[in-house]
């Protein structure tokens, strides 16, 4: 499973903090309902969302390695 990264400032982190206080959901989760509200419907609605993050340094994102069970 691929993992997100964000770099947030503090702002950034006090203004996320309380929209999941809000929203009754660990900061995580609320991220990822943020993430998944968007639904991209061709690998051109993905390619465009993803040229607009492109450069973004705030953002990286990588392969988890697989866990040995």
């Amino acid at each position: 499973m691929p993992i997100l990264t964000v770099r947030l400032t503090e702002e950034e982190e006090r203004l996320l903090a309380r929209r999941s206080r809000r929203a009754g959901m660990k900061k995580a989760s609320f991220v990822r309902k943020l993430i998944c509200e968007q639904p991209f419907e061709t690998a051109a609605d993905v390619l465009a969302d993803a040229a607009r993050r492109m450069g973004d340094a705030r953002l990286r994102v990588r392969r988890a390695e697989p866990r040995n069970a």
